[in-house]
């Protein structure tokens, strides 16, 4: 009983100061803030329902994260069996714009754009390297898949962005 105790405690005082990074990481994999932010939410309430589970003084945010991928997972295939698909169009998505400039403004959306337009598989990685800062080793125990799949799904995802935006190198030069 005390590990359990202690265990909610860990998890109930560690959701707020990992909660944007939650948020963060539910917006890469849903593209909307209101479905990243129900992602969140639902995240949090399965973290402290399963407490249990979490081993006190492990890292906390990785568990979080790979409860909202599992979570995510479930939601899309349920959503494919009522809907018949689940996937939307990078055009749908809620994206604020929190910019100065109209140039840096249209690059970001640029780039966001082509971050959502990504395989799934490809937008959780790069989310977990490139933004949360994971290395390889930590994002595979995340998503529980090999570490040469991570890195090949990166390799893919960079390839496909240098491609998508190879004019910007050209009108900077």
């Amino acid at each position: 009983m005390f590990w359990g105790k202690r265990s909610y405690r860990e998890v109930k005082e560690g959701l707020k100061p990992l909660f944007p990074r939650l948020w963060r990481y539910c917006l890469v994999m849903t593209g909307s803030s209101d479905r990243a932010a129900d992602l969140a939410q639902s995240t949090c309430l399965r973290a402290l329902e399963k407490c249990e589970q979490f081993i006190v003084g492990s890292d906390l945010d990785r568990w979080l994260f790979r409860i909202a991928k599992n979570l995510w997972i479930n939601e899309m295939r349920a959503e494919a069996v009522r809907q018949g698909g689940g996937l939307h169009s990078v055009d749908e998505f809620d994206l604020e714009d929190h910019t100065t400039t109209v140039d840096t403004g249209a690059l970001t959306k640029d780039v966001l754009r082509g971050v959502f337009s990504l395989p799934e598989a490809q937008r959780m990685v790069l989310a977990l390297v490139y933004i949360e800062g994971y290395s390889y080793r930590e994002a595979s125990d995340i998503l529980d898949i090999p570490i040469g799949t991570v890195m090949s799904r990166l390799a893919a995802a960079r390839a496909k962005l240098a491609d998508r935006f190879t004019h910007y190198q050209r009108d900077v030069v």
